[in-house]
């Protein structure tokens, strides 16, 4: 990927998917705000998302998908007790702390022993996973400290040298990130049950 270049600006899937699959880094609608995204295996590219957005890689990252089975050996079985409250708010912006394995890679989980995890039912973002074959991580596409951006031409202007492909398409509409809960406790950590509680990041 040549970073000098300006960013494939597109509303098509194809080649958005491409660069994922070329090791890039995206940008892309979800729910609430435009993600910066990647692979969540291609640890190049999620160091250049934490150098975007100057994000501590301690924090760790959301990933979200369009199938659970795509984050295969990195993630332990559900716990028992959460596991119908899981699986009834898939697809939907409900984003999970999940128990992992020793195979889970430690610029996605951070300092933490689980991973931050959503089956997306943004239909543009369930299209460009199910076209690259992949999850994607998924952080707000802002410089730390910064309004998140809501829109392509935000993502563009103010993120563009270091982005590869940009998807040109809507954002779900809601207003705050994604309501977040621990898997192990039922723990709301962020957000809280309700209608307008579960919004994606």
């Amino acid at each position: 990927m040549d970073r000098n270049k300006a960013p494939l600006l597109t509303p098509e899937i194809d080649p958005v998917a491409q660069a994922v699959r070329d090791g890039g880094v995206i940008a892309y609608p979800t729910e609430a705000v435009f993600g910066l995204g990647c692979r969540p295996d291609a640890p190049e590219a999620i160091e250049r998302i934490l150098e975007i957005k100057g994000r501590p890689a301690a924090k760790g990252m959301i990933v979200v998908t369009d199938t659970l089975e795509r984050l295969g050996d990195w993630l332990a079985p559900l716990p028992d007790a959460h596991r119908p409250a899981i699986e009834a708010s898939w697809p939907g912006p409900t984003t999970w702390l999940l128990p992992v394995t020793a195979e889970c890679p430690p610029l996605l989980r951070g300092d933490h022993d689980s991973l931050a995890v959503r089956v997306t039912a943004h239909p543009a973002t369930r299209a460009l996973c199910a076209a690259a074959g992949s999850a994607l991580v998924s952080t707000s596409a802002n410089r730390a400290g910064a309004e998140p951006c809501r829109n392509w031409d935000c993502v563009a202007s103010q993120l563009g040298a270091g982005i590869d492909a940009i998807l040109q398409a809507e954002c779900g509409g809601r207003d705050a990130p994604s309501a977040i809960r621990d898997a192990r406790t039922g723990a709301w950590l962020r957000g809280a049950p309700g209608p307008d509680a579960n919004t994606e990041h």
